[in-house]
């Protein structure tokens, strides 16, 4: 049942590793292979139609995105997800993708805003259907279309993946719903101070910056409802342990 969007796919024989990896990124991402959860091998050729050998291969390229664990005579695990996993990536995530956005004004053409305007469309219409899912693509858009607009080749590799794992902690907890009105607003707000060319820099990157921040309190606060012991009382009861 879990595999049902790869069986789905009807690849070559000759299908090359980066498309095998890019598809279990996908069925990992959409929580399809759940945290901990083992990549079987023998399932997973049968299903491509390939051999062990990209399949191992096609496993170390989502190693390396920090995707996966594999465990030397056991086999390919899909990497768990914590609460100090999403601690420390959106903090980080913040900072540098505030200063893409910062670097990007300057070199913000009109296809660049155009393609925004278009993702915000998008995001509008899927808030109208409620549908997270769709949202998510067109907002996802929206933010890579700055970041590769900075024109940092450093900034969009550390943020490619750093933004790979924000999405999916949002999707290993699939019951986290956007706020769609003040997702809408500030993303707003970006568009307008990236068509402003007086715009200041620094409110423009402490918007997005301060944007990110608040996403992560908004899914910290999620994490607390959906835990039977608060993340504030866990480290109360771990401190006084260590304490006696």
């Amino acid at each position: 049942m879990g595999q049902a969007p790869v069986e789905r796919v009807n690849f070559r024989p000759s299908v090359l590793v980066e498309e095998v990896a890019e598809t279990l990124a996908k069925a990992i991402l959409e929580g399809v292979f759940k945290g901990g959860e083992q990549l079987v091998e023998m399932k997973l050729q049968r299903q491509f139609g390939i051999s062990r050998s990209p399949l191992r291969e096609a496993f170390r390229v989502l190693e390396k995105k920090g995707l996966v664990v594999i465990v030397p005579r056991k086999g390919t695990f899909v990497k768990a997800i914590t609460p100090k996993d999403i601690e420390d990536n959106f903090p980080v995530r913040a900072v540098l993708e505030g200063l893409a956005a910062r670097e990007a004004h300057a070199r913000m053409t009109s296809e660049h805003l155009e393609t925004l305007e278009k993702c915000l469309d998008g995001m509008r219409e899927a808030a109208k259907k409620q549908d997270p899912m769709e949202y998510m693509e067109h907002h996802i858009r929206f933010h890579e279309t700055f970041i590769e607009a900075s024109g940092n080749q450093v900034l969009i590799k550390l943020l490619t993946n750093l933004r790979m794992h924000s999405l999916w902690h949002r999707f290993s907890y699939k019951y986290y719903k956007e706020d769609f009105h003040k997702s809408l607003a500030v993303h707003q707000e970006i568009l307008d101070l990236f068509k402003d060319q007086g715009a200041d820099k620094q409110e423009l990157e402490k918007v997005v910056r301060d944007h990110i921040q608040v996403a992560l309190g908004r899914f910290l606060a999620y994490l607390d409802e959906q835990s039977p012991v608060p993340r504030g009382r866990e480290r109360e009861s771990n401190n006084q342990a260590e304490r006696s």
